[in-house]
C-alpha cells in the first residue's frame, strides 16, 4: 500500500495541504479523498511511500523467511 500527500482546494475555496492518504493506487487514493472532500480539486499529489506490513511477503526470499520462523 502506498501513501499519497495531496493539496486540495475545497468547494469553498480554502487550500488544504498536505492531506495524507493511503491507498493501492492514486485512483482509489483520490476516491478516498473525494469522499472526505466532496468537488474538491486536487492541487497537488506526491507518493510518500511503500508501507510494508509485517508478515507480508513481497519476494521468495520474504517467504522462505516466513518459513523459517
Amino acid at each position: 500500500m502506498l501513501k499519497y500527500d495531496f493539496s486540495v482546494k475545497t468547494r469553498e475555496g480554502q487550500k488544504l495541504e498536505s492531506i495524507v492518504i493511503g491507498g493501492m493506487d492514486r485512483s482509489d487514493a483520490e476516491r478516498k479523498l473525494r469522499q472526505m472532500y466532496r468537488h474538491c480539486e486536487v492541487l497537488r499529489c506526491d507518493i510518500k511511500g511503500a508501507v510494508q506490513r509485517p508478515g507480508i511477503a513481497h519476494s521468495v526470499d520474504d517467504i522462505l523467511s516466513l518459513i523459517s520462523r
